[in-house]
Parts: C-alpha cells; structure tokens; sequence
C-alpha cells in the first residue's frame, strides 16, 4: 500500500511540474494585425510572434489556445489558460477580474469607418463595436446608440447591410477592410484615443508567472526588440516605455 502511495505522489509530482511549466495563452485569433489564423489553420500576427518570443526569454513551454473574446476573461479565471495576449487594454474595470502584466504596447487610435459617401452623426447614430470591447464603452459614454457582435468581422458586416452607420474599432485593424473595399468602406471623423495600455492578462493567484513575463518583456524594451516587432507588424508608434 505504501508503495501505491508514493506512486501516486509521484505521478501526482510530475503532473503538477509538466502543468508549470507549459503555459497556456489565449487569444482570440481574429483580430490582426495582433492575432489571428491564416488559412492553414496557425495563429499569426504581432502577439503570436511576441508571446512565442517571451516564453522563449522566460524558459516557458508555451502553447496556443483559441478562445472567443466575449469569454476569454471567465475562461481564463476557470483555467482554460494561463495567460491572455489578445490586444488587451488594462482597465480598472478588468482590474478587478484578473491581474495584467506591465504593457507591451499602446492600444493604436481607434477609428469610425462607415460606407462612402454616407452621411453619419457619430455622436447620435447607430455605432457597431465588438462586445466587451473598450470602444464598446466609449461609444455609450458618447451618447450613440451602441449595438454589440460577438466577433470583430460582424462589426464590419453590420455596417456593410445597414445594421450600424458606422463601427468604431483599432485603426490598424480596420485599416486593411477600406483599403480592401473598393472605395464601399471610408474613415469618417477624427480618431480616438481611449483604452490604457496592452498587456498579458494573468489570473491573481499566479503572480510568479506575471513576474517571468514583466522580465521577458523588460529584456525585450531594453534590446530594442520590442519597438522592432511593433514596427514589423504596423501596429501603432513605437512604444514610449520602451525608448
């Protein structure tokens, strides 16, 4: 029977150091430049190649996990994953769900788009942006009316079949959709700056883990690395904490 038990721990043992050491990340995959998947099926984009670059400088055995935005908080919280790198704006709010790392960059300007020639009043008319969102908020703070999809690409959907006037959304991710449209899609407005810096989302009781990601990232401010992967991907300007 001893010999069972010691078994047990053992095995018990393992599991628990294999768990630590392999680190989940969640993201969304549907939002590039940050993250996304290409038509093989392998995530891509600014956050991939940052969070694969981090596990790297922190020793971590890191895997990718995809999750939908409206759950990717409650999920992590349940231990689906270890960490979100999803274009993530630390807000209080978020705050009070789950833990962030410092920033690893500044969320870009968000923009309007709506269709060409149309005439929009951005401060009353009907606004789309994706559910849960920073720019969701703003847009109910600004007095539009404010109507939510689960995913950023029925944003732009709504208002190509007359759901919304306009969808309010990161600049670098609308940007390619009216480059792409033919003229149907323009920027109308000014842009808008809201939201605080990105970070990694990281549940509170794993602080250890939130410390190996704030060195990875300060390693990466400090060669210039960080600054040369933003650029890279055309992300914002480089990132001020890091000049």
């Amino acid at each position: 029977m001893k010999k069972i038990l010691i078994a047990a721990v053992f095995a018990s043992f393992a599991i628990s150091t294999v768990y630590a050491d392999t680190v989940r990340m969640g993201t969304e995959g549907a939002y590039m430049p940050y993250n996304g998947i290409d038509d093989n099926g392998q995530f891509i984009g600014f956050e991939i190649d940052l969070g694969n670059e981090l596990c790297k400088r922190a020793n971590l055995d890191c895997a990718w996990v995809k999750n939908d935005w409206d759950s990717i908080i409650p999920n992590l919280k349940g231990g689906n994953y270890d960490t979100i790198i999803a274009g993530m704006s630390i807000t209080e709010e978020r705050m009070k769900e789950i833990d962030f790392t410092r920033p690893y960059t500044m969320p870009d300007p968000s923009t309007y788009v709506t269709l060409s020639g149309a005439s929009v009043n951005l401060k009353s008319g009907v606004i789309a942006a994706q559910t849960g969102t920073i720019q969701a908020s703003y847009i109910v703070d600004s007095g539009a009316t404010l109507v939510e999809f689960a995913t950023p690409d029925e944003t732009i959907a709504a208002v190509r079949n007359g759901e919304a006037d306009a969808v309010l959304a990161d600049d670098a991710f609308l940007k390619p959709f009216v480059e792409e449209s033919g003229g149907e899609l323009s920027f109308a407005g000014d842009s808008v700056f809201i939201g605080g810096g990105v970070g990694m989302g990281i549940r509170k009781s794993d602080s250890s883990l939130k410390d190996k990601f704030n060195s990875a990232i300060n390693s990466m401010c400090d060669d210039g690395s960080l600054n040369s992967l933003i650029t890279e991907w055309e992300i914002s300007e480089t990132f001020p904490d890091c000049k």
